[in-house]
């Protein structure tokens, strides 16, 4: 695999601070040893009412220049409203993102089939609020008609990603796909060749899966994309170990990326894992975190994620040599 930055962690969402330019984005991904970016698809890095033809222009001149790849643009799109006037607003999104993301030369789009939003506040972005308005907005929609809304909405846009050369990568994220095996179950439904995964070990692990090389054989021939998380901090011995704040979380990224890079070496995967910090984040030391958190840990991230792909090349040479 090779190691991306997804913009999200630098949207100045989960900090207290600015966002950072897109061209900001590639100096940091440079810096620290990322081999390219994926864009999200909202203001101020990639919303599709900015990035015309010429921006896009732009961005891929700079970020050939820098040598990094943008490797993935991500859509945050909800196909399960059952408001048509709100559900053809969100396929009008994905319709122009889609010609954006082949306008940056990109050939993934990361897409959702349901995905409530968030909220900004005085303490930063928080999820809360926008789950609560989905939840409502769905009370009285059995699950198969919302099933059958985003499957719907798939099958159109994978016309379009069709026509513009361009692969949607669907994720393995609530709700609707709620789990690896209702992203699979989505794939097989929209019957589309430019609908794939993006199965993502975090997501993953919250979701039940105890052994990430199985979830891997269930996608061969299917990921094109996939994300990494979390925070993390250097021990005394040097070494970068993962943190578990939330307390629903009970597995620390040490018990699963390794068995997740190797179902990925085994299917042959060869595209880009993504770090992205994506979560409310508690003050430290009584204080609200700033840029400075983003960077420690986006730097730290890659350092982690380098030291877990080479050893899980280390495990398979040794492998195949025994």
């Amino acid at each position: 695999m090779r190691l991306g930055l997804y913009s999200i962690t630098y949207l100045g969402m989960w900090y207290r601070g600015p966002a950072l330019t897109v061209e900001e984005l590639i100096g940091r991904a440079k810096e620290y040893g990322y081999d390219g970016i994926e864009i999200d698809g909202k203001r101020p890095h990639g919303s599709p009412l900015d990035l015309t033809k010429r921006r896009c222009q732009e961005l891929r001149l700079k970020a050939d220049d820098a040598g990094i790849d943008i490797y993935a643009v991500a859509a945050n799109n909800d196909f399960s409203n059952p408001v048509p006037e709100q559900r053809e607003s969100q396929l009008i999104y994905v319709r122009d993102l889609i010609r954006a993301t082949a306008d940056l030369g990109v050939k993934t789009l990361r897409v959702f089939a349901a995905w409530p939003g968030l909220t900004m506040t005085a303490e930063g972005a928080r999820y809360t609020k926008a789950r609560q308005v989905w939840r409502d907005a769905h009370l009285e929609i059995p699950p198969e008609q919302t099933w059958a809304l985003c499957r719907d909405g798939l099958v159109e846009a994978s016309r379009w990603a069709g026509d513009a050369g361009v692969t949607l990568a669907l994720q393995n994220h609530a709700p609707v796909t709620n789990n690896p095996a209702d992203m699979l179950r989505m794939i097989r439904d929209v019957d589309s060749p430019h609908v794939k995964a993006c199965l993502d070990a975090p997501l993953a692990a919250k979701q039940g899966v105890t052994s990430m090389q199985d979830a891997a054989r269930e996608v061969a021939g299917l990921q094109v994309l996939t994300h990494f998380g979390g925070e993390y901090q250097r021990a005394a011995d040097g070494s970068i170990l993962g943190l578990v704040r939330n307390p629903d979380e009970t597995l620390t990224p040490e018990d699963y990326y390794l068995d997740f890079a190797l179902g990925m070496q085994e299917i042959g995967y060869e595209g880009y894992t993504g770090y992205e910090l994506c979560h409310p984040i508690p003050p430290v030391d009584g204080k609200p975190v700033g840029l400075d958190f983003a960077d420690l840990n986006a730097r730290l991230a890659a350092e982690y994620m380098r030291g877990v792909l080479a050893e899980a090349t280390k495990a398979a040479v040794a492998g195949s040599s025994a």
